[in-house]
């Protein structure tokens, strides 16, 4: 009855890895993450099984925290996007689950198996996929969005799931196998069950963080189609305005031209070039886009600020949503970061180029000398430091539901969003046409 453990903890391993593929987030393509993971924990699983078929399974059960869990800890780390907090709790998870049902399985053959290992076989040959079932269903696609919104709280949880699992992999195997020592049971059954209960705790804990964040993304949406408004009516009152007052400058410039006051009525025109010049500026057709860049154009004055706008846009139909989305959250950024510079140096500048294959935003500002982001990354937020950081992930998520890709880095100084969306995601659903 060998075969059945040995065939057990082959299928125990191989579904560890299964469930913390399912959670974590790589930061290579799906292709070359499956390549180096089959390479690696291939490898280690063929080590370990070899140490279970010359030692057993009492000796492995004491080493395998060195001869698996470690190993398996610094290569996840080194192929994971997330390097901390997030991490940990997702590794520390899949690998207490795990251990949890290696040892409930253990515990059910040893009391109602005879020990033969086949209904710790069957056991492990339904839990594993079933809690996989469970992942798919109901966890994975929420707690991968946790992952990518939920900054805080990590390092906690992660501490404890850690704390779980060391607590969890001692008494089941030191100083021997938990079913030798018949006197712990109860306190071990009693782990068994509270573990379940403290990750229900800390999944509605990081769900209501879920909550707070989606909240306030609608909050931030809603805002933004408010600022969006606003400004669409001062321009159509700028445009009412300017429709009144040319009947009158009409008129003036008739009289003074019926009584040949040439230069009267051109020094009337200049007045009037003067007075339409201090009006907002028009700095694309689509009304929605030119709606944000007016409100920050505005904003970027008050700073005091040099800026350019180089929107090669006409009047195509355009996801205008997500697009002023990803602008507003841009350029709001970008005046957070002036604020904390001098003067002299608040610089920013917008360039948005379209065609028939790709739409490209590129939003560039002056940034703190010391601040330096690598490609690939999100800074962190810190609003009192007016860092970058707030707001970038709703632009790498609106440019996301566009089929694109969002890139952020600090460069000579300057800190460079770069936005690039493939025109066929909006195309194809009718926004508009090239």
């Amino acid at each position: 009855m060998i075969v059945f453990r040995d065939l057990s903890m082959l299928w125990s391993l191989f579904h560890i890895l299964i469930l913390f593929m399912m959670l974590y987030r790589s930061r290579y393509g799906k292709r070359k993450t499956f390549v180096l993971t089959g390479i690696t924990m291939g490898l280690l699983i063929v080590l370990n099984m070899a140490g279970l078929f010359f030692y057993g399974s009492e000796v492995m059960g004491k080493v395998f925290i060195l001869t698996c869990t470690l190993p398996s800890l610094l290569f996840f780390w080194f192929v994971s996007k997330d390097k901390k907090g997030r991490f940990f709790f997702t590794f520390c998870l899949a690998d207490t689950v795990a251990l949890w049902i290696i040892a409930v399985t253990n515990v059910l053959d040893f009391y109602f198996g005879g020990g033969r290992y086949i209904l710790m076989f069957i056991g492990r040959l339904v839990l594993f996929p079933l809690v996989e079932w469970w992942a798919v269903r109901r966890l994975r696609k929420p707690y991968l969005e946790l992952q990518e919104s939920v900054t805080e709280g990590w390092v906690i949880f992660a501490g404890m799931t850690a704390l779980y699992y060391v607590l969890l992999a001692v008494k089941a195997n030191f100083p021997v196998i938990i079913t030798k020592r018949p006197q712990e049971m109860p306190a071990f059954l009693l782990i068994l069950l509270l573990m379940p209960m403290t990750y229900a705790t800390i999944f509605a804990a990081l769900y209501r963080q879920l909550l707070l964040y989606r909240k306030r993304q609608s909050e931030l949406i809603l805002q933004e189609q408010k600022n969006m408004l606003a400004a669409q009516l001062e321009n159509q009152q700028q445009i009412r305005k300017m429709k009144h007052d040319m009947k009158g400058y009409t008129v003036t410039l008739s009289g003074l031209l019926a009584a040949e006051q040439v230069k009267e009525a051109q020094e009337y025109l200049k007045n009037i070039e003067t007075e339409m010049s201090s009006l907002p500026g028009q700095f694309c057709a689509n009304p929605y886009l030119n709606a944000v860049f007016t409100q920050y154009s505005g904003k970027l004055e008050e700073l005091g600020a040099k800026y350019s706008m180089n929107i090669q846009v006409g009047d195509e139909s355009l996801p205008y949503m997500e697009l002023c989305q990803i602008l507003s959250n841009g350029l709001e950024n970008a005046c957070d970061a002036l604020k904390g510079l001098k003067a002299e140096k608040r610089e920013a500048s917008v360039q948005i180029k379209y065609n028939r294959n790709y739409l490209l935003i590129r939003i560039r500002n002056r940034c703190r000398d010391d601040l330096y982001v690598e490609k690939g990354t999100i800074p962190a937020t810190d609003k009192e430091g007016h860092d970058h950081g707030f707001g970038l992930s709703t632009v790498k998520e609106a440019a996301e539901r566009l089929d694109g890709e969002m890139l952020c880095y600090t460069e000579n100084g300057s800190f460079i969003l770069d936005v690039m969306v493939s025109c066929q995601s909006f195309l194809k659903v009718g926004y508009g046409n090239t």
